[in-house]
């Protein structure tokens, strides 16, 4: 039978979404969105930008450049993507 979907909430970017997950992908969830939230903290304390929309561009940017220029590092990159891909599919649902 497969794993019931479980309703969690996320911030992205000072947005929240509502979004249902698998119980054994909540954790892997909440940490990507952990790290998408602290890289755009990072890019907004270091760059000038002009809104919240910017900042994400730039987190798209760096995780498109570390996926593709970090090879040694793919079996955790290929997790993260895979992760990334159903937590759009999710905000797809919610949006």
């Amino acid at each position: 039978m497969a794993e019931e979907l479980i309703p969690i909430n996320i911030v992205i970017a000072d947005r929240t979404y509502r979004v249902k997950t698998s119980p054994s992908d909540e954790e892997a969830v909440r940490k990507t969105v952990k790290l998408i939230n602290d890289k755009v903290l990072e890019f907004k304390t270091n760059f000038a930008g002009k809104d919240m929309q910017d900042y994400i561009a730039m987190v798209i940017i760096w995780y498109a450049t570390i996926n593709a220029g970090n090879s040694e590092n793919s079996a955790q990159m290929e997790e993260i993507s895979k992760t990334l891909q159903k937590l759009e599919s999710q905000l797809d649902k919610v949006v």
